[in-house]
């Protein structure tokens, strides 16, 4: 049996945002989707406890979500979250709560889930005159030590420049990430993992760092999902995402242009205008994110 798995979101932040809609939409057993490239092209997705086999979040702030858990664990789903939890200061990550209190709420997801279903994301990673190497080195450290009882894993990346972030990022004076910059990251990283218990993997990266013990990540993770679900079960490799991708096929549910944390460096965002447009038009009743 192929694996029917779900994402919410790689476009923007449910727990964070959407949790009522989304418990919403598992109580009426469906979702509508809209391809991001085409409006005009609609997707039913079956949203029932037979026909999906694991859920993947994606989430920097899943505090909002946690009442919620509860209620998930008692419809029988399985699921697991990709929690991304950076160092960085407000001119980059504008809307998150305070970084000790997103600590405090990834242990406590981890609590309730188990650490093996709660990923941790230091992604991605920025260099500029004042967030060095040995900045991160720093901050990566701390954070492994606050977390290492609470996940098993880390995946981190490196950041990538598109056209629509540029305009964002321009105030960071971001600098190119070289080869060895990212070889003296794998380095000091890898190191701090092993310390801590930590596997780390990077994703979507054409350089490699497996002499550090880093290896390619899977976000939407097979060997994760088998283990989570303990069935056997098919679970191919998703062809439509970038080169380098290693992950497991995936339905996104979410959508470009709904996400308040004003990360400056988000493909996900065009604008902070065309965020609060599209938020607009959300309604909690709708079997779309944005009606």
């Amino acid at each position: 049996m192929v694996a029917v798995i779900v994402s919410a979101s790689r476009r923007t932040d449910v727990p964070a945002f959407f949790g009522g809609w989304f418990m919403k939409r598992l109580q009426e057993g469906y979702v509508m989707v809209r391809n991001p490239l085409n409006r005009s092209h609609v997707r039913r997705v079956e949203l029932t406890p037979d026909q999906v086999d694991c859920i993947v979040f994606w989430t920097k702030n899943p505090t909002p979500f946690l009442r919620y858990l509860p209620e998930l664990d008692a419809m029988g789903y399985t699921y697991y979250f990709q929690y991304t939890l950076n160092p960085y200061p407000k001119q980059i990550e504008g809307g998150l709560p305070a970084q000790r209190d997103r600590i405090s709420a990834f242990q406590v997801l981890a609590d309730h889930v188990g650490p093996n279903r709660v990923v941790w994301r230091y992604d991605p990673i920025i260099l500029t005159d004042s967030l060095t190497i040995a900045w991160h080195l720093a901050q990566f450290a701390e954070l492994a030590r606050e977390l290492k009882d609470y996940t098993r894993r880390c995946v981190i990346s490196f950041v990538d420049t598109y056209q629509k972030t540029r305009h964002n990022t321009k105030h960071l004076g971001m600098r190119l990430i070289s080869v060895e910059d990212m070889h003296a990251l794998g380095r000091g990283m890898g190191g701090t993992a092993r310390s801590c218990g930590l596997e780390v993997t990077a994703c979507c990266e054409a350089v490699d760092l497996q002499q550090y013990g880093i290896t390619r990540a899977s976000c939407i993770d097979a060997n994760l999902v088998a283990e989570i679900t303990g069935a056997a079960l098919q679970i191919p490799r998703d062809r439509h995402q970038r080169s380098g991708c290693s992950c497991a096929a995936s339905i996104d549910i979410g959508a470009y242009n709904t996400c308040l944390h004003q990360c400056t460096y988000c493909y996900a965002n065009t604008s902070a205008r065309a965020v609060q447009e599209n938020l607009g038009r959300h309604r909690l009743t709708s079997a779309f994110l944005i009606d």
